[in-house]
């Protein structure tokens, strides 16, 4: 039996009833346990992503930097990803390359908006947005691109924080039209906009939630009951993982002793979280031959 792409699967997830939730990841570590914290899809975040590049979420990473660390994520699991592809780094040309790079990684999705380049966090103030017309054929252009009919284009509109929901709204529609998949509209910034979006969008939509950011916090059963088909949760590792490493730090310069390790855990306890009995098992396996 032909194993199913990453493409194929998440299209399988999304027609189920069940709303599909994709924590955020930002490099094969972050992946790699969201997968064993039993979640069926991964998303890679952009601004994570920045954020292990040392910059901040304003547009500064190229799309060689972004696909290729979306390709080791999605090669670390065996669960389909997600990905953040910003405006698609250009015009339609761009587009074009940027959907086949991606697509060419094992990614199973990703997402195009319609931010001036170079855009900056959804979440933030002072952005803008390229024209209806110019949007819509960027996304036909997407669409245009992929070789595998099963890849997934995800529409992302910004327009909600300049010129209102009903523009955001007739944008993802436009989108849709032009052969999207699904409509993200970015940033909407209460219940009732956030209610709304999947009843007036022609497709699937996406909710993300951004603690501390303009959208306010819904459950995951809430945002599927509002009609939304897959949650993206992008820096609910990022937020957790700082405010960790400063405390193990702060305890090292106050104490000068490092901190002892978890009951039962070990050097090789971490390493199998990262398949090094895989890799033994390999090792046996061609080894073994030749010391015979």
């Amino acid at each position: 039996m032909t194993e199913l792409s990453p493409a194929r699967r998440l299209r399988e997830l999304l027609s189920a009833k069940a709303l599909v939730a994709a924590p955020g990841a930002y490099d094969a570590i972050t992946g790699r346990l969201i997968e064993q914290a039993g979640f069926s899809a991964v998303y890679m975040t952009g601004a994570g992503t920045s954020a292990a590049h040392g910059y901040p979420d304003y547009g500064l990473l190229t799309l060689s930097e972004m696909a290729e660390n979306a390709g080791r994520i999605a090669r670390s699991i065996n669960v389909p990803l997600i990905s953040d592809a910003d405006t698609g780094y250009g015009n339609e040309l761009n587009v074009t390359r940027t959907v086949r790079e991606f697509e060419s990684r094992g990614v199973a999705a990703i997402h195009i908006e319609d931010q001036v380049s170079p855009k900056k966090c959804g979440h933030l103030d002072g952005k803008e947005v390229i024209s209806r017309e110019e949007f819509g054929s960027k996304i036909r252009a997407a669409v245009a691109a992929r070789r595998d009919p099963d890849f997934i284009i995800i529409a992302r509109t910004d327009a909600r924080a300049m010129l209102g929901l009903d523009e955001a709204i007739a944008r993802a529609n436009i989108a849709v039209d032009a052969g999207a998949d699904m409509a993200f509209v970015e940033a909407v910034q209460s219940l009732e906009e956030m209610a709304a979006v999947p009843k007036a969008v022609k497709g699937h939509c996406l909710l993300n939630i951004v603690p501390g950011g303009k959208t306010p916090l819904v459950s995951l059963p809430d945002a599927e009951a509002m009609g939304y088909r897959l949650a993206i949760l992008p820096g609910i590792l990022l937020r957790e993982v700082i405010p960790a490493i400063d405390s193990a730090l702060a305890t090292l310069k106050q104490t000068r002793i490092a901190a002892a390790a978890a009951p039962g855990a070990t050097v090789m306890s971490t390493f199998r979280r990262f398949g090094a009995d895989e890799w033994d098992a390999l090792r046996r396996t061609y080894a073994e031959p030749a010391a015979r």
